[in-house]
């Protein structure tokens, strides 16, 4: 019974820093200009590189949550494409996991955000 809360705890094995202090945040209907999708080494598909129409936010944003129609974008959720800042051993609570990042909950600090998967394993057991 006791391991049931515990069925979604991790462990930082490598330490992640946002290298995006402002973050986008958008509302369900929201309109978005979509840019680039996201290419690289690491296995982060299906994310799209987004601005508000007044162009003051910009950043990644899931795939699965735009309705894409040429250069514009309609947002099906709200989101907010905070990236956690996290240091090896620190231990996490998942939330969500989508396209090789999962939004998390810091038992350090009570924080939310997004980390890379590959940043964290997995804990069998309690977390201290």
């Amino acid at each position: 019974m006791g391991d049931e809360k515990y069925k979604n705890a991790y462990i930082v094995t490598k330490q992640h820093t946002s290298n995006y202090p402002n973050p986008i945040k958008l509302f369900k209907g929201q309109v978005v200009i979509v840019g680039k999708k996201y290419e690289g080494k690491e296995e982060w598909n299906n994310w799209i590189y987004c601005y508000t129409e007044d162009k003051h936010l910009e950043g990644w944003v899931p795939e699965q949550i735009i309705h894409i129609q040429g250069e514009q974008g309609l947002i099906l959720e709200d989101y907010i494409a905070k990236e956690l800042e996290v240091n090896v051993y620190e231990q996490l609570i998942k939330y969500k996991e989508l396209n090789g990042w999962m939004w998390v909950k810091s038992l350090t600090n009570s924080e939310e955000g997004w980390v890379p998967k590959e940043n964290v394993q997995a804990v069998n057991g309690n977390l201290c």
